[in-house]
């Protein structure tokens, strides 16, 4: 199990080392920001869905073991949210607050994607062993499942961003509408695990 983990936390800091590939040859565009802005953006998009998809995966093929690697892939969501939310305040606001404040204002796509971020921040926080215990795991559970909105704000966040072309938005929203109505599926029954296997993402 220590090998799949160490693979799967290497596959997942792929996107990033080739955003840095690109930079350090040039191979950024003509608009570099826009650029690492959309990249990050759709990485986090794609490992909110990879990390909804454990559980169905886990209950449906009997393979209790994947929830192992729940709470890192919830956290890579998070790593590669923090990334489009940098690039966007740094290179693209310069940090300019007032700026920003204004442009979630008046901008919904910008409104509906600061909320996701916002809200991912808790499940990170929260994400530890010592928080469950500290929260229960009852209350952690409740937390957590805000990850369903938070995918949903992330697909509208996208869908309003293009909007022309919307194939790879409504591609994100088929399969992460799937992965929330899978959990209303019956499913096959697996061995209970040890709350220090919950992941960073509720069932």
């Amino acid at each position: 199990m220590d090998f799949i983990k160490v693979a799967v936390f290497a596959a997942c800091l792929l996107p990033t080392a080739r955003l840095v590939w690109r930079f350090a040859t040039d191979g950024l565009g003509a608009n570099p920001i826009e650029y690492i802005t959309r990249a990050t953006g759709w990485w986090t998009l794609a490992f909110l869905a990879i990390t909804l998809a454990v559980t169905p995966a886990r209950r449906w093929l009997a393979m209790p073991w994947l929830l192992r690697l729940r709470r890192m892939l919830g956290l890579f969501a998070f790593f590669h949210a923090c990334q489009h939310f940098t690039t966007y305040i740094w290179l693209d606001q310069f940090f300019d607050w007032p700026g920003v404040l204004a442009d979630i204002a008046k901008r919904p796509f910008v409104t509906v994607g600061f909320a996701a971020f916002v809200l991912l921040v808790p499940l990170a926080v929260t994400s530890t062993n010592a928080m469950v215990r500290r929260l229960g795991a009852r209350r952690w559970q409740q937390l957590h499942r805000l990850v369903y909105g938070i995918g949903v704000l992330g697909v509208v966040h996208f869908w309003w961003l293009v909007k022309k072309d919307v194939t790879e938005p409504l591609i994100f929203a088929v399969v992460i509408g799937m992965l929330l109505a899978s959990r209303l599926l019956p499913h096959r029954s697996v061995p209970p695990q040890r709350q220090a296997s919950v992941g960073s993402a509720a069932d």
